[in-house]
C-alpha cells in the first residue's frame, strides 16, 4: 500500500515568529475593556494590599478574563496570552499562570465581595454605554452544580444531584443572557441558601445599573419559600415562582379546580396540556399573602405510552402578574433560558473547571468567569453584531470574531494587525471594532 501524496509530510514546523497573535480577535474585548475602564476600576476596588500576590489586581483579573474569553478553563491556559505578540492587542501586561494562582489564593471572603462589586460597576458602565434595558426587565434565578474530582477541594460537597462539587447561585438577564449576579456556595448548600440576601443585592444592583422600570424575577421550585415571597413584595418586584405540586396544600388546591376551568394549550403531538388557575394563600398572620396559583397539567395521548402513565401530571407556580393564565404560563416556561446562559458560563467562559483547592480562590474564579461571560455579550451588543432576539453563544462569537490568527507588524510607524484573507466574518469584525472604538470612555 503506497501513499497518494507526501505533501502533508513535507510541511515543516517551527515556533519562531514573535509577531504572530493566536487570538487576534481579543482586540475587540480589549477595546471594550479599555472603554469601560476596567483595569483602573479593579485596581481602585479590589484592595489586596499586604497579601502575598495581591499587587496590581487589575492586570491579573483581566489576564484571567481574557484567557477565559479565549477558551481557558485552567490558570495554566493563560500562557497562550504570553505567546508571540498577543499581549500587544490586550492593552495590559499579561501575568504568568503561577502568579495568577498565587493571586487567587490571596482572596478572602471580603475581597471576593470587592470583586463582586467590580462586576456590578462594570454592568452599570456597560449598560450606560449601550446595553441598558428598555422597559420591563426580566431576570431568571437558578443554581447549578460545578462538579469536581478529588477530595481536596475546600467547600466541595454532595448536594441533591449526589455529585461532588460546588453549588453557586446565578441571576441572568432573560433577553441577553448576561449574568447580573453570582455567588459561590458550598456543594452541600440547600438551593435556598442565601437566596433572600442574594435577591436584595440583585435588585439593588439592577436599579443602580439603570433598570428603572418593572422588575420581574422567575424561579424554579427549589427557591419556593414564604420568606422569599415576602422579600419580593417588600422590594416591589413581580415574580413567578414554581411550587412543588406534591405538597398537601398545593395538591388540595389543584384538586379543587373544576373540570370546566381548564383551557387547552399547544403541546407535543403525542400529548396534551391544559392550564387553569386558582387562589392560594401562603403563610399566616401578618405574613399571610394570597396569590394566583397557575397550574399546567400534561398527559400522554399515544395509546401505547398512555398505558404506562395514564394520569395527569401537574406543574404549578405562584405569581402576582396580570394577564390570562395561558399567557402567564407561557411567560413562566421561558424561565428555561437561564439554563442556556448557565451552560454558556460553563462551556464558554471558564466555569467548566473549578481550579483551586481554596474555596475563596474558586469564588474569585467564578467572578472572573462572570466578567468574561458578560464581556463576550457586551462585545456583541456594543459592537452591533448581535442578531436581534437571539442569545449570544460564546463558542460562536469565539469562532467568528475572537480566535482569529493574526500578525502584528509595523507599517509606516503604525502597529497593524494583519488578518487572513477571505475571512468569512471580516466585515462583522470591522463593524464591531469601529463601534467599540466609538464608545465614550467611562468616567469615575
Amino acid at each position: 500500500m503506497t501513499r497518494v501524496s507526501h505533501a502533508i509530510d513535507r510541511v515543516d514546523v517551527s515556533f519562531d515568529d514573535p509577531n504572530l497573535v493566536a487570538n487576534a480577535g481579543l482586540l475587540l474585548t480589549a477595546t471594550l475593556s479599555d472603554r469601560l475602564g476596567l483595569e483602573t476600576l479593579i485596581d481602585s476596588t479590589v484592595n489586596l494590599a499586604g497579601r502575598v500576590g495581591g499587587a496590581c489586581p487589575g492586570r491579573k483579573v483581566l489576564t484571567l478574563t481574557h484567557a477565559m474569553i479565549a477558551g481557558a478553563t485552567h490558570t495554566d491556559h493563560a500562557d497562550m496570552l504570553r505567546a508571540g505578540s498577543t499581549a500587544g492587542v490586550l492593552g495590559h501586561r499579561v501575568m504568568a499562570p503561577s502568579t495568577l494562582g498565587t493571586f487567587l489564593r490571596s482572596f478572602t471572603f471580603g475581597h471576593v465581595r470587592q470583586l463582586e462589586a467590580v462586576n456590578g460597576q462594570a454592568l452599570q458602565r456597560a449598560w450606560a454605554a449601550t446595553a441598558r434595558p428598555v422597559g420591563a426587565l426580566v431576570i431568571d434565578i437558578d443554581s447549578t452544580i460545578c462538579e469536581v474530582i478529588g477530595k481536596h477541594k475546600q467547600g466541595a460537597g454532595y448536594g441533591y444531584t449526589r455529585k461532588l462539587g460546588y453549588h453557586p447561585i446565578l441571576a441572568t438577564r432573560a433577553d441577553t443572557g448576561e449574568v447580573l449576579h453570582a455567588r459561590m456556595r458550598k456543594g452541600s448548600a440547600n438551593t435556598q441558601r442565601g437566596a433572600r440576601r442574594f435577591i436584595d443585592e440583585l435588585v439593588a444592583r439592577a436599579r443602580r445599573a439603570g433598570a428603572t422600570d418593572t422588575l420581574t424575577i422567575r424561579f424554579d421550585s427549589g427557591f419556593w419559600s414564604n420568606d422569599t415571597i415576602l422579600a419580593l413584595n417588600r422590594l416591589n418586584v413581580r415574580y413567578t415562582m414554581a411550587v412543588r405540586c406534591s405538597t398537601k396544600g398545593i395538591n388540595d388546591a389543584i384538586a379543587a379546580i373544576p373540570d370546566d376551568a381548564w383551557t387547552a394549550i399547544e403541546y407535543t403531538d403525542d400529548g396534551e396540556a391544559e392550564v387553569a388557575e386558582c387562589e392560594y394563600t401562603t403563610s399566616a398572620g401578618k405574613k399571610k399573602v394570597t396569590r394566583r396559583l397557575i397550574v399546567r397539567r400534561t398527559r400522554l395521548t399515544d395509546k401505547h405510552q398512555l398505558k404506562l402513565w395514564p394520569d395527569w401530571r401537574h406543574f404549578g407556580f405562584l405569581t402576582d402578574l396580570t394577564g390570562t393564565a395561558v399567557e402567564v404560563d407561557k411567560f413562566h416556561r421561558q424561565h428555561a433560558v437561564v439554563e442556556l446562559a448557565i451552560r454558556d458560563v460553563k462551556e464558554g467562559a471558564g466555569l467548566e473547571h473549578v481550579p483551586s483547592g481554596n474555596f475563596q480562590a474558586n469564588s474569585a474564579w467564578l467572578q472572573c468567569a462572570v466578567l468574561a461571560h458578560n464581556m463576550i455579550r457586551w462585545t456583541a451588543i456594543a459592537g452591533k453584531v448581535r442578531v436581534d432576539n437571539q442569545l449570544v453563544v460564546a463558542r460562536t462569537l469565539r469562532t467568528r470574531l475572537l480566535a482569529i490568527p493574526g500578525r502584528l507588524v509595523n507599517r509606516s510607524g503604525r502597529p497593524t494587525l494583519r488578518m487572513p484573507t477571505n475571512w468569512p466574518w471580516a466585515t462583522s469584525f470591522t463593524t464591531a471594532l469601529n463601534a467599540l472604538r466609538g464608545l465614550e470612555p467611562a468616567t469615575g
